[in-house]
């Protein structure tokens, strides 16, 4: 298994924190954020791994929601 970068460790990292996100939002609505969280990560796969400006906006932008989403009074979401 290849080594991997810093931002590729930042990126899966984002990923398990929204994925434990998901956990402690009602479990009606976890497969809502789940797709959600699935859609933006895939959407933006394609990138290219050098373009790194893009990447780490993506990753502030992404901390950023995932903030605002892990508040309790955030029962569900729609796309």
């Amino acid at each position: 298994m290849p080594r991997l970068s810093g931002i590729q460790r930042d990126v899966l990292s984002l990923y398990r924190s929204c994925l434990r996100m998901i956990k402690k939002k009602p479990a009606e609505s976890q497969h809502n954020f789940r797709d959600y969280v699935r859609h933006e990560f895939r959407h933006n796969f394609g990138l290219n791994k050098k373009d790194f400006a893009t990447i780490e906006h993506l990753l502030r932008v992404g901390r950023k929601k995932l903030e605002l989403y892990s508040q309790p009074g955030i029962k569900n979401i729609n796309r």
